[in-house]
């Protein structure tokens, strides 16, 4: 096994002041200790809603600290500083827009305005990058509903392999013949 690195980008313009404490960024990473029994290594930033500083976030991750998946928390709504999925598009190379769907079709079963919601993904180099929203509970629904799938896109990209904990997330890879 071994130790991926995952970058965790908490996009939030008072969290990055200091003005209040990230709590998305860690509730990505405490959904990640739950899914992943294989090491894995945060690269953790907290940057304000400026698309160029999420833009450069997102390439030092992936192509300086070669981070195999980046997960985002926040900026994904209507509001006009709400540019995390511009940025997101801007540095990857293909665009992976069957997440956003899946994450809006959960997200729906619980609250009506998940249709105000512009999450997306995409792959840049061998790396998967995930935009999600900015609260926790939902952080979760969406991860919840999407991480099968992001094991095998890693491993699709020749990245490590990410070992779940079948008791809480049941990882789809194809049967091999």
């Amino acid at each position: 096994m071994s130790n991926a690195k995952i970058g965790i980008i908490a996009v939030s313009d008072r969290a990055s002041a200091g003005i209040y404490e990230d709590i998305s960024g860690k509730a990505i990473i405490d959904s990640l200790n739950d899914y992943l029994i294989s090491e894995w290594h945060e690269v953790y930033k907290i940057v304000p809603d400026e698309q160029k500083i999420i833009e450069s976030t997102i390439i030092e991750m992936v192509d300086d600290q070669d981070c195999c998946l980046v997960v985002t928390t926040g900026g994904t709504g209507p509001a006009k500083r709400d540019v995390t999925p511009e940025a997101t598009e801007a540095v990857c190379d293909r665009m992976m827009p069957g997440f956003g769907e899946l994450m809006r079709m959960e997200s729906l079963k619980y609250v009506p305005t998940a249709i105000l919601s512009r999450q997306t993904a995409g792959l840049r180099g061998s790396s998967l990058i995930i935009n999600l929203p900015g609260k926790p509970k939902s952080i979760r629904e969406c991860l919840d509903a999407v991480f099968p799938a992001v094991p095998y896109c890693i491993d699709l990209m020749n990245g490590p392999f990410l070992e779940c904990n079948e008791d809480v997330i049941k990882p789809f890879r194809p049967k091999k013949k």
